[in-house]
């Protein structure tokens, strides 16, 4: 059997911070509980098709993803069978093997580029006897794993392929603009193809009317408030505030722009850089990188990634062309 690879670090304080907020959501954490996180946890970073775990493996940590989206999966007679899919702001560990207990009947692999912060067990369990809150808080994240499995359990039993589809869109807003198509069809339980098909039907029904008043509304939004500078900002959020429906906004986009909608985002990112980059203060005062930051992209590789997609050539390039006009 393949073992997975992982290579530990400690994690960064603000990383820290951010999980530190998102279990304060559940409930109060002491202040000597947050020095045991300040104290003990790590952090990794998985590639595209990178496993955190295999099957027969077994897990030792509970991890929050920062950053990315993950697929649990098992092999059922040479068959992928997706039982779980979790992205930002969620938490992760083997159902199946949890505490390490015994091997864990999923694998657990990054659908995308993905940044873990993680506990061992053996500390968890510690905090469990010392820290009445952590024995709140963790009770919260399990009950909200098995209504999550409940809710496969769920799907994969009503109605047909398009009624799934839209169960699915619904319940999990924003996930079938940034994850594969094959991994959300594992998890519906349909072929691709059939998914393809069925989001090309549903998108076709909106109006054309109906998408072009989302899109002029959402596009002056973004000019007004210039929140695509948020590093963190989603489909579901933006849809909040602009009072949409958040696969109805999904709809509109992928009829107009044929994008994600990262990738939607990053065209408004890039035409504020390029404009900073025209203040010859900016590039005086900051870096190509410190600008595309505070333009929005998470990191320097995603923005170079996304600059020569849309640009067609490196943001130094682009620069230096720039300066000869």
């Amino acid at each position: 059997m393949s073992q997975s690879c992982t290579e530990y670090l400690p994690a960064k304080a603000d990383d820290i911070a951010h999980v530190l907020k998102m279990l304060e959501a559940l409930h109060p954490i002491s202040y000597n509980l947050r020095e045991e996180f300040y104290k003990h946890t790590v952090t990794l970073r998985l590639e595209e098709g990178e496993h955190l775990l295999y099957q027969g493996e077994r897990c030792f940590h509970m991890y929050f993803i920062r950053e990315g989206a993950l697929m649990a999966y098992s092999q059922h007679r040479q068959k992928r069978i997706t039982t779980y899919i979790s992205v930002e702001n969620e938490y992760v560990s083997s159902l199946s093997g949890l505490y390490g207990q015994q091997p864990s009947r999923e694998a657990i692999m990054a659908v995308k580029p993905t940044q873990l912060v993680g506990v061992h067990t053996d500390v968890l369990q510690g905090w469990y006897a010392r820290y009445f809150e952590m024995n709140f808080i963790i009770r919260q994240v399990y009950e909200s794993y098995y209504r999550d499995a409940q809710e496969r359990s769920h799907v994969v039993r009503i109605g047909n392929a398009e009624e799934r589809y839209l169960h699915f869109i619904k319940s999990k807003p924003g996930y079938i603009d940034r994850l594969p198509l094959d991994i959300v069809a594992s998890f519906l339980d349909i072929k691709p193809e059939t998914l393809s098909r069925i989001i090309k039907q549903n998108n076709s029904q909106m109006h054309v009317q109906e998408a072009a008043g989302i899109l002029e509304k959402l596009e002056k939004f973004l000019q007004e408030t210039e929140c695509f500078r948020e590093k963190t900002l989603k489909v579901q959020g933006l849809a909040e505030r602009l009072s949409i429906p958040t696969y109805r906004l999904s709809m509109a986009l992928n009829m107009y722009h044929r994008k994600s909608f990262t990738e939607f985002l990053n065209h408004y990112r890039i035409t504020y850089l390029k404009t900073q980059l025209e203040k010859e203060e900016s590039l005086q005062n900051f870096t190509i990188e410190s600008l595309a930051l505070s333009a929005g992209f998470a990191s320097r590789s995603a923005f170079y990634k996304a600059f020569n997609k849309i640009e067609g050539l490196s943001p130094k390039a682009y620069l230096a062309a720039s300066k000869d006009v």
